[in-house]
């Protein structure tokens, strides 16, 4: 019994130390009289608890490595450093990045034009097949081309990376597509986030946005000009390098309606594999199209994304005047063609999700057709008319030829 006695004792005195340490999570502090006081049990686990929270923890513990952090950065300053322009010295590592609007070339305030977006589900894609580049390349692409269409000059870049568990390679590949584009499009990059989320994501995903910033000159108007439109003027299109970064998600669905894997075979695309085809980046317009839009060739510019033809070309459009589009102007690509069959795809939906071969449409006079033509094939464009506007009698886009379509 003195044994017995002396022990619990001693765990009392144990117990009035923890108290005063705020080390017992269950008894507050100072409360001798609590009921548990006397429990053995309990008090063992208060001592096994307080010799556990002792070891001192990490941020690496809980999934967070600040060194892989700052290895990311050291492997890409090469890459970003890079895309420096006039303006902005491409140097990451402070807090923030910087642009002088007059080393730029804007001696005078202009108009500041902002756009912000992802890459959406082709992302999985990417995560099959371990490519990281090209939707590095479609971040970039998804908002310079925004910006682009009101003839504003892309001058800086901002992208945010975030994922579960950081993965130096993944993360320094893809920003390294982020340069590519930013080299590409005439912008520097500037700076951006990388976070590191454990919980948030599935292994090997990530998640990605960018900002784009860009000028338009005073005095020089910023598209599209409603104003100057008119019945006859014409509709150019750009060709598209495939499905861009828009309608993924149905893509997916049609290739497991199949049973076919990113890794099968592209039945559209001999030679690849369909993952490696469905990841051509998304086509970068901006030098071409600003050099018309400097030189007045242009009225206005719709970017073929999410919606397509019959949502994306009235943005640009005034109330008054309609798109007249002939879809037999320009060959499909196969890639859109083997979609539709395989997902029985109505020809309404079908120019509503994707492109459809035509990433950039460009109103223009019809005297100013050969010449803008002519710049753009010598841009290395592929350009064709594919209709003209009208009056407006309510419908918007209309789509003439559709069951060309089938």
């Amino acid at each position: 019994m003195l044994f017995k006695a002396t022990r619990l004792l001693r765990h009392t005195r144990l117990l009035s130390l923890f108290h005063r340490d705020h080390l017992c999570p269950i008894i507050p502090p100072g409360n001798q009289s609590h009921p548990r006081v006397n429990d053995a049990s309990y008090l063992r686990l208060c001592i096994n608890m307080t010799t556990q929270d002792q070891r001192s923890m990490t941020y690496a513990e809980a999934g967070v490595s600040i060194d892989a952090g700052n290895d990311l950065v050291k492997r890409i300053k090469t890459a970003v450093a890079s895309t420096r322009r006039p303006g902005a010295d491409a140097q990451i590592g402070g807090f923030g990045g910087i642009l002088d609007l007059q080393a730029a070339g804007y001696d005078k305030a202009p108009l500041l034009v902002q756009a912000t977006d992802g890459v959406g589900t082709k992302l999985k894609i990417a995560f099959a097949i371990n490519k990281h580049d090209t939707v590095g390349i479609d971040l970039v692409a998804m908002n310079v081309n925004d910006l682009v269409v009101q003839g504003a000059e892309p001058l800086s870049f901002l992208d945010y990376f975030a994922c579960g568990k950081l993965d130096v390679e993944t993360a320094a590949t893809f920003v390294e597509g982020v340069a590519k584009g930013c080299q590409e499009s005439g912008c520097a990059l500037i700076g951006g986030e990388t976070a590191e989320m454990p919980g948030m994501y599935a292994d090997g995903e990530y998640d990605a946005a960018g900002l784009a910033t860009g000028a338009v000159a005073q005095g020089q108007g910023l598209l599209p000009y409603k104003d100057a439109m008119v019945a006859g003027d014409v509709l150019l299109g750009l060709q598209s390098n495939g499905v861009h970064s828009n309608g993924f998600s149905l893509v997916r669905k049609i290739l497991e309606k199949h049973s076919l894997t990113f890794h099968d075979p592209a039945p559209w695309d001999n030679g690849k594999k369909i993952g490696e085809s469905l990841l051509v980046p998304t086509r970068i317009y901006v030098k071409p199209c600003l050099e018309l839009s400097r030189k007045g060739l242009v009225k206005g510019m719709a970017h073929i994304t999410g919606g397509g033809l019959l949502e994306n070309v009235p943005r640009m459009l005034p109330e008054s005047l309609a798109a007249e589009i002939d879809v037999k102007s320009w060959e499909v690509p196969e890639v859109f063609k083997w979609l539709k069959r395989a997902g029985n795809i109505s020809n309404l939906e079908f120019a509503r999700v994707w492109n459809t071969g035509i990433g950039m449409v460009l109103v223009v006079s019809s005297a100013n057709v050969d010449e803008a033509m002519s710049r753009l094939r010598a841009a290395g464009e592929k350009v064709t008319p594919i209709g003209t506007l009208r009056d407006s009698a309510g419908e918007r886009c209309a789509l003439q030829g559709l069951d060309t379509w089938g």
